[in-house]
């Protein structure tokens, strides 16, 4: 049987197995990160001072043990602010730091005429000159108020009373640990100043609950929309509470699309404004949660053109079965940090922008509005979409 002393001992070993096993994996990725930079800046033919490569690697160390630290104790069950941002800088910059310096080959080469320790000086400076300059600009680009972006989309079944219709798009607010309700207020405001028929937040609200994360929120209350305001979960709702998050969006006066529609109506033309839950709300836990496109579609006129709000690009293939005529999807923040945009791409069918699936679907990927994680933004800026329907 299952509950016997030997299967309960097998199954904590295998437990014991795969705990090893990750944190054996996250120490050689971060050892990567980290030896490859601590190289190109410390040793390879630099011919610092003695006391510089141990001041140097000291502080290499000092990363390689912290990192890991403050992640678990900023993200883990005790979610200690200051200890997530601790580490999620560090993470952004780490991560900045390895590219940059993988890419510093080609500088070498180029200086293949200057002796070294002069060559590998400049190529080390000449890192930490970029690096630094990608970090602050990346932070100011995951602060601001992020850029309007317009887009029109031609839908073939769109009647003429829907034509030109406006559809503002949020998505991956994530409120987080840094506290952004000044910012959530001029997001509010943009979205105000733009004055959509529909409004969408496409998931990914928060990274914590209600009760941590309102304050930030609150200014969604004060967003409008002519005709609707709607909102789907994204994965990070899943990791805190969905049910929480759909019933506040509700209580503040949003549509809470949990496997559900409703009809937009406009000079006598409909289109259906459906949406479904995160694609890994079945494995969450949370009891009821699960993308089922069919129910969000039940009763729904099929000869009604559909909008579709589904939090991950890679929901698509269900969208192109049923049908759907545009499915507005986040999640991917376009990478963020390049090229962490080609790791994504391994993932999603689409990390940004419009795209065709199928004969009639068609995909709207955003960049996010906000950021998660490391608080940088390098080659990914963030958006407000606009997307102006037009009839087909």
């Amino acid at each position: 049987m299952s509950d016997t002393p030997a299967a309960v001992v097998e199954a904590t070993a295998r437990k014991s197995r795969r705990r090893w096993t990750r944190l054996l994996v996250v120490f050689a990725i971060m050892l990567v990160l980290l030896a490859v930079p601590w190289w190109t800046l410390l040793s390879a033919g630099t011919e610092w001072p003695t006391q510089v490569v141990v001041a140097g690697t000291l502080v290499f160390v000092v990363v390689f043990v912290a990192l890991p630290a403050v992640t678990v104790l900023g993200h883990g069950r005790r979610r200690s602010d200051w200890a997530a941002v601790t580490g999620d800088v560090l993470l952004g910059a780490v991560w900045v730091l390895f590219v940059w310096s993988v890419l510093a080959a080609p500088l070498r080469l180029a200086l293949l005429g200057v002796e070294d320790p002069a060559r590998s000086r400049v190529v080390a400076a000449t890192v930490v000159a970029v690096v630094v300059v990608l970090l602050v600009w990346g932070h100011v680009e995951a602060m601001r108020l992020p850029r309007t972006k317009h887009v029109d989309v031609t839908i073939e079944r769109l009647g003429s009373g829907l034509d030109g219709l406006r559809v503002a798009v949020i998505t991956d607010t994530h409120y987080g640990p840094i506290n952004r309700t000044r910012w959530s207020t001029l997001v509010a405001d943009r979205i105000n100043e733009i004055d959509a028929d529909v409004v969408c937040h496409v998931g990914d609200i928060a990274d914590g609950t209600v009760a941590v994360r309102e304050e930030q929120a609150r200014p969604l209350a004060s967003v409008r929309g002519r005709l609707a305001r709607v909102y789907v979960t994204g994965n990070h709702e899943y990791i805190s509470e969905a049910d929480g998050w759909l019933a506040y969006m509700q209580s503040i006066g949003w549509d809470a699309l949990h496997n559900r529609h409703i009809v937009v109506e406009r000079d006598g033309d409909s289109i259906v404004v459906a949406g479904v839950d995160d694609a890994t709300a079945g494995t969450s836990g949370a009891v009821g949660h699960g993308a089922d496109l069919e129910a969000a579609l039940d009763g729904a006129d099929p000869a009604l053109p559909v909008l579709l709000l589904a939090h991950q690009p890679k929901q698509v293939p269900t969208a192109v079965a049923a049908g759907v005529d545009l499915q507005l999807s986040g999640h991917t923040h376009g990478g963020q940090i390049w090229p962490f945009n080609f790791l994504v791409r391994l993932d999603q069918p689409a990390v940004h922008g419009l795209t065709r699936h199928g004969q009639r679907t068609q995909l709207y990927t955003s960049r996010g509005t906000g950021f998660w994680g490391p608080p940088f933004r390098v080659f990914a800026p963030s958006e407000i979409t606009v997307l102006t329907l037009r009839c087909g």
